[in-house]
């Protein structure tokens, strides 16, 4: 009898070490990526002189770029930021928001306060979108270009977007996003460094919760005054400049978030446009894109710069800080499947041999993972079949080396690419980033492991509504 005791104990316990083996395995890799990543920043920090910068905005050979910005629901708050981005300092780019469907007023508070006239501009594209109802232009002398068109996504007011843009290169912007002024020069570099292989490039996106905002732009920084947004604050330092600049080093970088990314538009429109099929279609066209060049043996680039920063908003409720974790869980596993033929496949080199296994191995199927290896380890303690020098183990690797790689993060930004000017607000992230592993990170393990779960079910479409509170302006305090 003692034999058929021993016998699932035995396999309790393996399962619980190999989860021990798994966690070490992640953060390990991770720290790797981080490390690699700090000495890549040291090398090349990519930064402008101002002597370069405005070299630049007088030189012809900076191609223009079309800022694609889709907009549902905005008309409390887009005269401001299509302001700041025509004001952005960049030598030629015009401004292209899609009016996706709003059922509010966006397009009439468009019209009046941009003076809009329908045009008689055709889109040059030929990407399958939902209907256009028309398009206006400014009488002002700006360059704008406003798309009317039936609800589709964003994925679809994106494609609409590409068809009538008319620059080589098109930059995707969340309409809640802010862009330093300079943000545009930078994103650009590396296709004037190499115009040739360069297809897209992404800047590093950081936390506007509780800084100062004037007219579309960051008046000045602060750190968030919500313990929420202040977690999700280094969640961003982490992924950013720990994984995203290892990844771009190896050319592998499989992820452009989708509040600011520039693209080589004749790439994108060479591959479809974007997928409009999947919550993740800035995951989906950077794998794509990978995916199209690797197969017609084209030597290329895709390149992470940390110096353009777009400031974004996020959830400062539990609520929709749930939702949009699910649904990037989902993107994740949709991008998965969708590519899967490239998963430990030679011909796409290190993309298809490390980027996407890891994504696959540790983004996708990690949450599930780290949230059984809890449950089992406390089962196992409460029940005797492990001993609790082998459970503090677990512990340790999973909550200590958490709080090193999230502490190293904010070390990493400070020494590279230092934004918060107060010294308290620096302190606030350190706090942050210690406390964000005793409770924070397992919530966001159970959330991503229900988005998991609905990804690969697929019992669940379409992001769900978002709540933004909006940005603090000048001279506004906050009551938080």
């Amino acid at each position: 009898m003692d034999d058929w005791f021993a016998i699932p104990i035995r396999a309790f316990v393996l399962a619980q070490e190999g989860m021990l083996v798994y966690v070490f395995a992640i953060n390990t890799i991770y720290l790797f990526l981080m490390l690699l990543g700090y000495f890549v920043l040291r090398r090349d920090t990519g930064r402008l002189t101002r002597h370069e910068r405005d070299a630049l905005m007088r030189s012809y050979l900076v191609p223009a770029v079309s800022v694609l910005a889709p907009a549902y629901n905005e008309a409390a708050t887009y005269r401001d930021s299509v302001r700041a981005m025509l004001k952005l300092r960049y030598p030629d780019h015009e401004v292209v928001v899609i009016n996706d469907g709003s059922a509010d007023d966006t397009l009439q508070v468009l019209i009046e306060e941009f003076h809009l006239y329908r045009s008689s501009r055709a889109p040059s594209g030929a990407l399958a979108t939902r209907p256009i109802k028309a398009l206006y232009e400014s009488r002002d002398p700006i360059r704008l270009v406003v798309i009317d068109k039936e609800n589709g996504g964003k994925a679809d007011s994106l494609n609409a977007g590409l068809n009538v843009a008319r620059a080589p290169l098109v930059a995707a912007v969340d309409s809640d996003s802010l862009l330093e002024e300079n943000a545009l020069l930078y994103a650009v570099k590396p296709f004037l460094e190499d115009p040739v292989r360069t297809l897209a490039s992404g800047g590093i996106i950081r936390v506007a919760n509780g800084c100062t905002v004037e007219e579309g732009r960051i008046a000045q920084v602060n750190a968030p005054n919500t313990m929420l947004a202040r977690l999700q604050a280094v969640e961003y330092l982490r992924a950013f400049l720990g994984g995203r600049v290892a990844f771009s080093f190896f050319n592998a970088l499989l992820i452009i978030s989708g509040a600011f990314g520039v693209f080589r538009r004749e790439a994108v429109m060479a591959v479809g446009g974007f997928m409009t099929t999947t919550v993740g279609e800035d995951m989906e066209m950077v794998v794509r894109l990978h995916r199209f060049a690797r197969e017609q043996r084209r030597d290329y680039r895709i390149v992470f710069v940390p110096d353009p920063v777009c400031w974004t908003e996020v959830p400062e409720s539990m609520k929709s800080l749930h939702r949009q974790r699910n649904r990037w869980q989902r993107g994740t596993v949709e991008t998965v499947r969708t590519h899967a033929r490239m998963l430990l496949n030679p011909r796409y080199g290190v993309v298809g041999m490390f980027a996407l296994p890891y994504f696959a191995m540790f983004e996708m199927i990690g949450p599930i993972v780290e949230l059984s290896g809890y449950l089992l380890t406390l089962a196992g303690l409460m029940a005797g079949f492990i001993s609790p020098a082998i459970a503090g183990l677990f512990f340790l690797v999973s909550i200590a080396y958490g709080i090193v790689l999230s502490t190293a993060a904010v070390v990493l930004a400070e020494m590279t690419h230092r934004r918060y000017p107060s010294v308290s607000d620096i302190l606030v992230l350190f706090a942050t980033a210690v406390i964000e592993n005793f409770g924070f990170r397992q919530l966001m393990a159970i959330w991503r492991t229900q988005g998991l779960i609905d990804g690969l079910r697929n019992r669940k479409k379409g992001w769900g509504a978002m709540e933004r509170r909006g940005f603090r302006p000048a001279g506004v305090q906050s009551n938080s």
